[in-house]
């Protein structure tokens, strides 16, 4: 194995291939840098990992970017519109039922559901086909250290197969690298202001600490015993299990591909105590599957090694909604100064209940280009600005994640009935008084020309109308029940 160090100096570094890290590198190549590295520890851009293959819906939030990219053509074509939607739920006695789900705010903009890897493998083709000679995306790949000497940027890298080692000395680096982000973690180290402004701040929810894992299901899989149907790969389905106690309970929830030929996937998200997570091998999910599902074939939709990779897999947990304040850092006081600025996951991470994971990722990638934009591409100019513009937002992104929709994986019964009738009592006022009161945060979340501050001002407001009508029927019913009596 090579221990070769090269060289390479390069004006960016962007660590992290995930969508923030390809979406920053192809931003920075249409303003024309030159010399940009993608650090990524995957081997490849569509690489499969079964309890990453996760569904992006890219709505109108996350094709401001896409649209600055001419890929909104492209997105289109590997994907499955929000405007066709179709779910089919397949109950424990095998009735089914075919319904089109009714987009709740029609003047939105078409969203388009598709796999993370397809996403990531669009991105890296417009690499490949447009800017290869701009970027230059080493996988296998992982940063050891990031050292500040003298305001000298210094990034440590090492080949993760051939250990082959890199020193880049950027100009700009790119923190990309999601929750537990070297970038974010070192900053906070160097960081001497005293105000922990690199440190999450956390705002636990209904959803926090669900456990789950991704199953992997055979394409184009049989709907009956008889295989007298096939499941349609731009439908989405909803198969029912037989058990009704919360420790066995258990759905399975599958989202539409474009491609017929793709494995389906369904993400199971349940209690860390679940009956689920107990069992330590095929044998055991095979009979637990046969007892849940018993309207469908399932040990035939579920392959023998899939059940056993499920088994044994890990998994992962929601995690506590949480953000930093701090999003970027110069590393002198002067205009030439190299700098590090954070995106995506590493300044704003939370559970996937309102589907703005990727989106808000994308908005970061889009404000930072009309930072970059506004500032002539100047570093230390572009990096504050870029804070004070996206910042405002961070909190009430992470509020908006804890309060809008928690309760959507029927972890409790109670919490889930008490949020529908504040949703619906929400959703009533807005449509007789719409002057005055706003809708559910969840459907604002869809209009992407509100900010994130906007929808949360607006339904904090809604709020506090909410609490003094309450408060004057109450006043209105005891004055009536006072004058009665």
């Amino acid at each position: 194995m090579s221990t070769e160090t090269k060289k390479i100096n390069q004006n960016a570094v962007i660590i992290g291939g995930g969508p923030a890290g390809f979406t920053t590198a192809l931003m920075l190549a249409k303003r024309g840098w030159h010399k940009i590295t993608v650090l990524e520890k995957r081997p490849a851009a569509d690489f499969y990992e079964p309890d990453k293959s996760f569904h992006y819906l890219i709505d109108g939030r996350g094709q401001k970017f896409t649209e600055l990219l001419g890929l909104n053509e492209k997105l289109a074509k590997v994907s499955v519109p929000n405007t066709e939607f179709y779910l089919t739920e397949i109950k424990a006695d095998g009735n089914r039922k075919t319904s089109k789900l009714p987009i709740v705010d029609p003047n939105r903009k078409t969203a388009y559901w598709l796999q993370r890897r397809v996403f990531l493998k669009l991105l890296f083709q417009e690499i490949e086909e447009n800017w290869q000679n701009q970027i230059t995306t080493l996988f296998n790949t992982k940063c050891l250290e990031i050292n500040n000497k003298d305001g000298k940027l210094t990034i440590i890298a090492q080949g993760i197969n051939d250990l082959t080692n890199y020193e880049f000395q950027p100009d700009l680096l790119v923190g990309c690298d999601g929750i537990n982000s070297l970038v974010r973690q070192t900053l906070d180290k160097w960081d001497n202001s005293g105000t922990d402004k690199f440190k999450m701040q956390f705002f636990p929810s209904a959803s926090s600490g669900l456990k789950y894992k991704v199953l992997t299901l055979r394409p184009n899989f049989p709907l009956d015993h008889n295989n007298s149907e096939q499941a349609v790969c731009t439908m989405a389905y909803a198969i029912r299990g037989a058990f009704s106690d919360s420790q066995h309970s258990l759905s399975l929830g599958i989202l539409p591909f474009a491609d017929p030929n793709e494995p389906r996937t369904a993400n199971i998200i349940r209690r860390p105590e679940h009956e689920i997570w107990k069992l330590p091998d095929s044998e055991k999910l095979s009979d637990f599957f046969e007892k849940a599902f018993p309207q469908l074939p399932i040990n035939e939709i579920v392959l023998p090694e899939e059940k056993e990779r499920f088994a044994k897999s890990e998994g992962g947990y929601f995690p506590i909604p949480q953000y930093c304040s701090g999003l970027h850092y110069l590393l002198a006081n002067t205009d030439n100064s190299a700098g590090i600025v954070l995106l995506g996951d590493s300044i704003h991470c939370f559970p996937p209940d309102i589907g703005q994971g990727v989106n808000s990722a994308l908005e970061d990638v889009f404000i930072f280009n009309q930072a970059l934009a506004q500032t002539n591409d100047i570093i230390s100019d572009a990096l504050p600005l870029f804070e004070s513009l996206r910042s405002p937002d961070m909190k009430p992104l992470i509020r908006l994640s804890q309060t809008a929709f928690p309760w959507q994986y029927n972890q409790d019964i109670l919490g889930k009935r008490l949020w529908s009738i504040n949703f619906f009592i929400r959703l009533l006022l807005s449509r007789i008084l719409p002057f005055i009161f706003a809708p559910p945060a969840f459907i604002m979340i869809q209009n992407h020309k509100l900010s994130y501050r906007e929808i949360w001002s607006m339904a904090q407001r809604t709020t506090i109308y909410i609490y003094a009508l309450g408060m004057v029927l109450i006043c209105g019913s005891l004055t009536l029940f006072l004058d009665n009596f």
